[in-house]
C-alpha cells in the first residue's frame, strides 16, 4: 500500500475484494473507514492493522487470495517467507524468558545478515507494535514485526525464526503462552502483508506447529519450514 488514504475502488483493488463488500463492511463499521461528505476513505495504516487481525480467522483460500492482491515484486510469489529466511536467520534453541528479551535476540538473531542498520529503531518500532495489539496467536506462534515498514533502517527483507524451550507471556487473547516466534522485517506493506499471510497459511498445516516444536536444533527447524512451505507450490 503505496500511499496514505484510500478509496473503495482502490482499496478494493488492493484488496482484491468487491467493491460492494467493502462498502458493506464500512456501513456496518466492521473495516477502519472515514467518511468525508459522501464518500468512504480508509487508511492505509488502519487497514493493515485490521488484516493482519482479520487473516487470523481467514481459511486457507481466503490466505492465498490476499496472498495473490498483495503480490509485490520484491518478494518469490512461490516461496514469500522462505526466500527471506535463510539457514543463519533460525534460532533453536532461543535463550529468552521475557517478551522483550524475545524481541531482543529476535533482531539479534536478524542482525546474522548484516541488513539490520539500527537495531535500536527497530526495536523501539516492534515493542510500538505490540503496545497496540500483541501479534501473538493462540496457538503459541507469535509474528512481531514493526507497525511501519522501516527502508531506512533494514537494508532487506528479512524473515528470522527462534523458539524457546518454554512458552512465556506475549499478550494472546487467549492468555495462552508463545514458544514460537518469526520476526518479519520488510520494506513495504506489500511484501509485509503477503509474508504474514504465507505464514498464517503455514500455521494452519495440521503437522507443522507439532514438527517445529519437536526440532532439536536450529537446522532441523530450518528443515520443517522449507518443507511446509514447499506444500504451497
Amino acid at each position: 500500500m503505496a500511499h496514505e488514504w484510500y478509496s473503495i475502488d482502490e482499496l478494493a483493488r488492493q484488496l482484491g475484494r468487491d467493491r460492494r463488500e467493502i462498502e458493506r463492511l464500512a456501513s456496518r463499521g466492521r473495516i477502519p473507514a472515514h467518511k468525508r461528505g459522501q464518500d468512504w476513505q480508509f487508511h492505509a495504516a488502519e487497514i493493515t492493522q485490521w488484516l493482519e487481525q482479520e487473516m487470523r480467522e481467514y481459511s486457507d483460500s481466503q490466505l492465498a487470495a490476499l496472498e495473490v492482491a498483495q503480490a509485490s515484486p520484491e518478494i518469490v510469489a512461490d516461496v514469500p517467507v522462505t526466500s527471506l529466511l535463510k539457514p543463519e536467520l533460525v534460532q533453536v534453541p532461543l535463550e529468552a524468558r521475557t517478551k522483550r528479551s524475545v524481541l531482543e535476540c529476535m533482531i539479534e538473531v536478524a542482525g546474522r545478515t548484516w541488513q539490520v542498520w539500527e537495531p535500536a529503531t527497530i526495536l523501539k518500532a516492534v515493542q510500538e507494535r505490540e503496545k497496540l495489539h500483541s501479534t501473538a496467536f493462540d496457538n503459541g506462534v507469535a509474528i512481531p514485526h514493526p507497525r511501519n515498514p522501516l527502508p531506512d533502517a533494514v537494508g532487506a527483507p528479512i524473515v528470522a525464526f527462534g523458539r524457546t524451550m518454554s512458552g512465556i507471556p506475549f499478550g494472546a487473547s487467549n492468555n495462552s503462552l508463545s514458544d514460537c516466534f518469526f520476526l518479519v522485517l520488510c520494506q513495504d506493506t506489500r511484501s509485509h502483508l503477503q509474508v504474514i499471510a504465507r505464514l498464517a497459511r503455514m500455521v494452519q498445516l495440521p503437522d507443522f506447529l507439532p514438527e517445529l516444536r519437536a526440532a532439536e536444533d536450529s537446522e532441523a527447524a530450518y528443515s520443517v519450514i522449507l518443507s511446509a512451505e514447499s506444500q504451497f507450490g
